[in-house]
C-alpha cells in the first residue's frame, strides 16, 4: 500500500481520494478550503495537511486534481509546492484538464528532479468517479505510467497511455471535441423533435438503437428535454476546455469550426447565467 498526497478535493477529486482511502492506501489530503479536508479526513480517515508540500513530505506518490492551469502550477511549483518536497523517484500524476505546454514543463522539470512525472485527464464526470468508473488517458513515460497504474485502478474502468508527456492532455481535447458536437446535435433533435409534434419517447427509444445512439443521449435527452441539467461538468468547466482546445488548435493548425462554435453557444449560456449548468444545458439556447 503506497502513501498518497492527494491535492483537491472537488467533485471530481474527493471521490477519487475516496477509493483511494477505501483501497487500503494512506492518504494525506489537501484542499485550498482547509474545511473541506478536514471534513474528508472526518469521513474518510488520514490526514490533511496546511500546503501541497506539507503533503507531500514523505509520499510515494502525489495526485492532484484541481481546476485550471494555474491551480496546478500553485500546487507543484509555486511556493510551497509539492515537487519541493516530493523525494527522488516519486510519482506524480496530474488528473487535472490543463493545457499539453504546462504537462511537457512539468514533466521536464520533475525529471530533473528525478520524478515520474503523469499527466491523466479523466473522463466520465463526477459519476464516474463516484461509481470508480472514470476512464483516463495517460502521457508520460512507459515506467511512469506504470507505476501510476495500480493507484489509477482504484477509481478508473479504463486507463490508456496515450503517449509521451502532454499525449494525455491532447487526448482529453479530443475527448471534448467529441462531446461539444454531440451534446450540440442531441440538442438540436431534441428541439427538432418537439416541434414536430414527435412522441419523444418513441422518438429516442427508435433512434438510440441505431447510429445516432451516444451516452449522451440513452443518459441525457429525457433530462434535457424536462429542463434538468443539475448533472456536475459544469458549462464553465467546458468552456475552459474548449478554450484549451481552441488554443492547441491554432497552434497546431488543425481546423475545428463545429467546436469554436459550440463553444460560442456555451459562452452564450454563461451569459443567461447558466455557467454552473452542466453542458446539457446547451438546449436552453433553443428552447423559448
Amino acid at each position: 500500500m503506497a502513501r498518497i498526497a492527494f491535492l483537491g478535493l472537488g467533485v471530481m477529486g474527493a471521490p477519487m481520494a475516496r477509493h483511494l482511502a477505501a483501497a487500503g492506501h494512506s492518504l494525506t489530503v489537501y484542499n485550498r478550503s482547509p474545511a473541506k479536508a478536514r471534513e474528508w479526513v472526518d469521513r474518510h480517515g488520514g490526514a490533511s495537511a496546511g500546503s501541497a508540500a506539507e503533503a507531500a513530505d514523505g509520499a510515494d506518490a502525489v495526485i492532484a486534481c484541481v481546476g485550471a492551469d494555474r491551480d496546478v502550477e500553485e500546487v507543484t511549483t509555486g511556493p510551497r509546492g509539492a515537487f519541493e518536497a516530493m523525494a527522488e523517484g516519486a510519482l506524480f500524476v496530474d488528473h487535472t484538464t490543463a493545457s499539453a505546454r504546462l504537462a511537457r514543463r512539468l514533466a521536464e522539470e520533475g525529471e530533473g528532479r528525478g520524478l515520474r512525472v503523469v499527466d491523466a485527464p479523466v473522463s466520465g464526470g463526477q459519476a464516474g468517479a463516484e461509481k470508480g468508473a472514470l476512464a483516463v488517458m495517460c502521457g508520460g513515460s512507459e515506467s511512469a505510467v506504470a507505476a501510476a497504474r495500480p493507484l489509477m485502478e482504484a477509481y478508473s474502468a479504463r486507463i490508456v497511455h496515450v503517449g509521451p508527456a502532454g499525449h494525455g492532455q491532447l487526448t482529453k481535447m479530443v475527448n471534448q471535441i467529441c462531446i461539444a458536437g454531440v451534446v450540440q446535435g442531441l440538442a438540436e433533435a431534441i428541439h427538432f423533435a418537439k416541434a414536430a409534434g414527435l412522441d419523444t419517447a418513441k422518438a429516442f427509444e427508435a433512434v438510440s438503437g441505431g447510429a445516432a445512439q451516444s451516452w449522451q443521449m440513452v443518459n441525457r435527452w429525457e433530462t434535457m428535454e424536462r429542463g434538468e441539467f443539475d448533472f456536475g461538468f459544469a458549462v464553465d468547466w467546458m468552456r475552459k476546455d474548449l478554450g484549451l482546445t481552441l488554443e492547441e488548435a491554432r497552434a497546431n493548425g488543425s481546423r475545428l469550426p463545429v467546436t469554436a462554435l459550440v463553444d460560442q453557444f456555451y459562452a452564450d449560456l454563461q451569459a443567461m447565467g447558466a455557467g454552473r449548468q452542466d453542458t446539457s444545458s446547451l438546449i436552453r439556447r433553443l428552447e423559448p
